[in-house]
């Protein structure tokens, strides 16, 4: 198999790979390959012998597997997409621009082709798009023997073989699992049956999110799980490999809008300097023009901070305890959103449960505050004026009215972008601060003038 582009160093270049890395692992390999240009890697990948290379285009950790295949001539990209397995070539196949996409899957087989257009078809982050169609299965009416002569014929081109799915004879519907251990184990002509899983099959939906899939996998603790139409037919498997590479791609997706920015869809050091610049200038500038907002709000209490400058002493105090809070109670509800412990009607618990805590936690803070401004006083650190306990009183009130507002501002705004349905991780904690900044302002200056009036305003 060799690369149209540069057919002579190509096997060269795979041999001096292989020999560099005798004895490393496949994932090993894989890393070793991501550290090259998609042209070095073409090289390389070239003049391999087939079942290596497939082992190393199978790995949804190669970056750039679809760039690599599309340097590949018709008949050699036929042979690899082949050899992998069918959810790895839907989603190479996705990656490629419709003209390649369309030119490497007219050279598969029908069958293959129907196969991968099949899993196509399902919405991206669901069971049907992570699903792999290469599983085994076999009729109830089989033996124990004819089971495990059936498991050696076909395990080279199964996903795995520790599930094996026993099917209705005449309707194809799942009826029951056999687990590889048990199929061991059996008499060799007792009936599968026999040594099939008790109970209905834990089955998922070809719709079902993979975050939901993920949940099942673990808490009935498989390794695969079969995802089934409305007949009860097995369309296909998701293995825990697959389920944990797609959930690791999410958590660091939503752990970067976390942070005020897009998903980089890439490695830190592979992104281009534009494309970091694209990525993060604008979260920043709609940060920016949110902060503006706080300047406004200044302004709009110039006359009270001309009478009292020592107010300005505590904007900072003020304004990062509000926003800490809501950060710390966007973070709580995120996860547990996205772990499944809570749901989007239980809104109203979580508000009742922050109110009395954003009440507790102000409280905390403003005595820490009040403390302070006294005991500085007492020692003769700082004067902060003849109405320096109205002052005291006043930070202690703002910052039990900041926090609590904060804790339920941070808490309610994953909710509410869930029900408009968009990304919850996008109520991302420099986002939430922003907002609780300005009207944390609003709040200190409308305490100060309930407080101060009469005295120093």
């Amino acid at each position: 198999m060799n690369i149209n582009r540069f057919p002579l160093r190509a096997g060269h270049a795979a041999r001096a790979f292989i020999n560099n890395s005798r004895g490393a692992t496949i994932a090993e390999r894989v890393d070793a390959l991501n550290a090259l240009t998609i042209q070095d890697a073409g090289r390389v990948l070239s003049g391999m012998p087939l079942d290596y290379a497939v082992n190393i285009l199978d790995r949804p950790e190669l970056r750039n597997a679809a760039q690599i295949l599309a340097l590949v001539s018709a008949e050699d990209a036929a042979r690899l997409l082949h050899g992998m397995s069918n959810d790895r070539v839907a989603d190479v196949l996705l990656e490629l621009d419709g003209e390649t996409r369309a030119r490497l899957f007219s050279s598969l087989d029908e069958p293959v082709r129907i196969a991968i257009q099949h899993l196509m078809g399902y919405p991206p982050r669901t069971a049907g798009g992570i699903m792999t169609t290469e599983f085994v299965s076999v009729p109830d009416s089989w033996t124990v023997a004819k089971t495990l002569d059936h498991v050696r014929q076909v395990e080279r081109s199964r996903e795995t073989v520790y599930a094996i799915y026993v099917l209705d004879e005449v309707s194809h519907a799942l009826m029951h699992v056999v687990t590889l251990r048990r199929l061991i184990t059996g008499e060799p002509d007792a009936s599968i049956l026999s040594v099939a899983q008790k109970g209905t099959p834990v089955s998922a939906d070809p719709l079902m999110k993979q975050e939901d899939v993920a949940r099942l996998i673990r808490k009935h603790d498989l390794l695969a799980l079969p995802v089934t139409d409305e007949h009860g037919q097995v369309l296909g498997i998701v293995t825990v490999d697959d389920v944990i590479d797609t959930m690791i791609s999410d958590t660091t997706e939503a752990a970067q809008r976390f942070g005020g920015m897009e998903a980089l869809g890439q490695p830190y050091m592979k992104i281009g300097f534009g494309g970091m610049i694209r990525k993060r200038a604008g979260w920043l500038a709609a940060l920016f023009l949110g902060e503006m907002l706080t300047a406004s709000a200044m302004q709009h209490f110039e006359g009270e901070l001309e009478k009292a400058v020592v107010l300005t002493l505590f904007i900072p105090l003020i304004m990062s305890s509000g926003g800490n809070s809501g950060s710390q109670a966007t973070s709580l509800i995120i996860r547990a959103l996205a772990l499944g412990e809570l749901k989007l009607s239980d809104w109203w618990k979580v508000l009742l449960r922050e109110l009395p805590t954003g009440i507790v936690l102000g409280a905390i803070l403003g005595l820490v505050g009040f403390v302070r401004i006294v005991f500085w006083q007492s020692a003769g650190l700082y004067d902060y004026g003849p109405h320096w306990q109205m002052v005291a009183i006043t930070v202690f009130a703002a910052l039990i009215g900041i926090v609590t507002f904060g804790s339920i501002c941070g808490s309610m705004l994953p909710f509410l972008l869930q029900k408009l349905r968009l990304d919850p991780a996008s109520a991302s904690a420099p986002f939430v601060a922003t907002l609780v900044d300005v009207t944390g302002l609003v709040i200190y200056f409308s305490v100060a003038l309930l407080i101060l009036s009469g005295t120093l305003l």
